[in-house]
């Protein structure tokens, strides 16, 4: 079994974190903040846009059951990497859509893999690839959020439909 670890920032982690668990060879995922300059941010303060982090998913993955690239094709199905720092009505720097790299060769596939989806999409791609940063893990209540919470307005309304595309669009990757 090999181990990649994957961060990525494509608006609200609740929705990331509820599309990867249901994905085949996801060994683990950590909502957190990455990209700013304030040590050990709180929910809140990135909430208020003024640190610099963004919202994220750490994801370990099992490369013999899904690779990088089907990962990034996921993230690039279930949001919208053309609008700069914004999902929907979440706005603001810690919303930006965003690939953290561990290594030149993921750094060469998100690239790759951005490239090719700019064909798919009809504006311009505003993802960012960059090189990892320091990760910070959320806070407990944070975690595992949509499971916790399936029936919670924002759950429901924003995190279910994503989870539907992700349904549709790559069922033979998901998890039994």
């Amino acid at each position: 079994m090999a181990i990649e670890m994957v961060i990525l920032g494509g608006g609200c982690f609740w929705c990331l974190e509820a599309v990867y668990q249901e994905v085949k060879g996801v060994q683990q995922i950590v909502s957190g903040y990455t990209g700013g300059h304030v040590p050990h941010p709180s929910y809140e303060l990135v909430c208020q846009g003024t640190t610099g982090h963004a919202e994220v998913v750490q994801i370990r993955i099992d490369t013999s059951l899904v690779t990088f690239r089907e990962i990034l094709e996921i993230f690039f199905t279930i949001h919208d990497p053309t609008t700069l720092n914004r999902q929907g009505n979440d706005i603001g720097t810690q919303y930006r859509s965003v690939i953290y790299t561990h290594s030149p060769e993921q750094e060469a596939v998100a690239k790759q893999v951005t490239a090719e989806m700019a064909i798919v999409w009809d504006a311009p791609i505003v993802t960012q690839v960059v090189a990892t940063e320091v990760f910070y893990a959320a806070e407990d209540v944070h975690q595992n959020y949509f499971r916790q919470h399936p029936h919670e307005g924002y759950c429901a309304f924003v995190v279910a439909p994503k989870i539907a595309k992700l349904r549709k669009v790559f069922a033979s990757k998901l998890n039994p």
